[in-house]
């Protein structure tokens, strides 16, 4: 692996559903709600401390809006999101330089206003965090390598509700980005 290197002055923060209905699950795997949160949090920091965007996404669900496709295992999300369902944690309760994204599925590109946000400001970099490293984290991924985005995956700072579908999706990005450690990130942002 090589060394990391950032061009600060084309890169945001995007966190991915660090809210009170899926990331204080218990169960997650192999980096526990905690470990994930502060080294989120952490990122976060740095990201605002130099002036970067931060984005933070949450998934927000209605019955009316909800995805409903015909498969073969039933769906992860509640068809209505429960009251708090929605609210960041509080570690990533957003300042007034953030900016919030609502989506209504998986991946945070579709149906909302991070692309333009993105491009507004002239991001070519994205580092990505949050949960599950399977789901939010990989279908975000997957759409910003289609579209052209360079990206960094801070690795504990994401988790699954498994190892095995954690180390999965890793494998994964690392043909779509570089996968580092939040403390490799911090570094490079210096």
């Amino acid at each position: 692996m090589s060394t990391l290197s950032i061009d600060r002055a084309r890169s945001a923060l995007v966190v991915i559903d660090l809210q009170k209905g899926i990331a204080l699950d218990p169960d997650l795997r192999p980096h526990s709600s905690e470990k994930v949160i502060a080294n989120s949090a952490r990122l976060v920091g740095a990201f605002r401390e130099l002036r970067l965007p931060v984005f933070l996404v949450r998934i927000e669900l209605s019955k009316d809006m909800a995805l409903n496709p015909e498969s073969d295992l039933p769906p992860l999300d509640p068809l209505d999101s429960p009251p708090g369902f929605a609210e960041f944690v509080p570690e990533m309760t957003p300042t007034s330089s953030d900016i919030v994204i609502t989506k209504r599925q998986w991946a945070a590109f579709h149906g909302t206003e991070l692309e333009p946000q993105l491009r507004r400001r002239g991001v070519t970099t994205i580092v990505l965090c949050g949960v599950a490293t399977n789901f939010g984290v990989e279908g975000t991924a997957r759409i910003a390598y289609e579209l052209g985005y360079q990206q960094v995956f801070a690795e504990d700072a994401m988790t699954a509700s498994s190892e095995e579908e954690h180390r999965a999706s890793l494998n994964i990005l690392r043909r779509m980005g570089r996968v580092r450690s939040t403390e490799e990130v911090v570094q490079a942002l210096k």
